[in-house]
């Protein structure tokens, strides 16, 4: 009689530890995703603070030319600019707060 209880825990085990095997592959396929999306998350503000920095300089360096006339958009935009980088850097001062807490 023990023997086929042991049959039948035996028998019972093997889908269990196939669905394990495929759970284990499946997390490993979501960590993968979720370290390419995040990656993705992180080049993306790069990007971002790559262009404000450009668009400053290139407003302050229009700013300084004699004839360029500019005009009070040109100086709004790059006040604006400025206060939404300010506004990115502290969310993500909050962010690093967070995740260390």
């Amino acid at each position: 009689m023990s023997g086929i209880v042991i049959a039948v825990l035996t028998a019972a085990s093997i889908p269990s530890a196939i669905f394990a095997a495929y759970v284990r592959k499946m997390e490993k396929k979501m960590d993968a995703k979720e370290k390419a999306r995040e990656e993705h998350e992180f080049l993306i503000i790069k990007s971002i603070n790559a262009s404000m920095a450009l668009g400053e300089a290139t407003a302050e360096a229009v700013a300084r030319i004699p004839d360029a006339h500019c005009n009070g958009d040109m100086h709004a935009a790059l006040d604006y600019a400025r206060e939404v980088k300010h506004e990115q850097k502290d969310f993500l001062n909050r962010q690093a707060v967070h995740a260390i807490s």
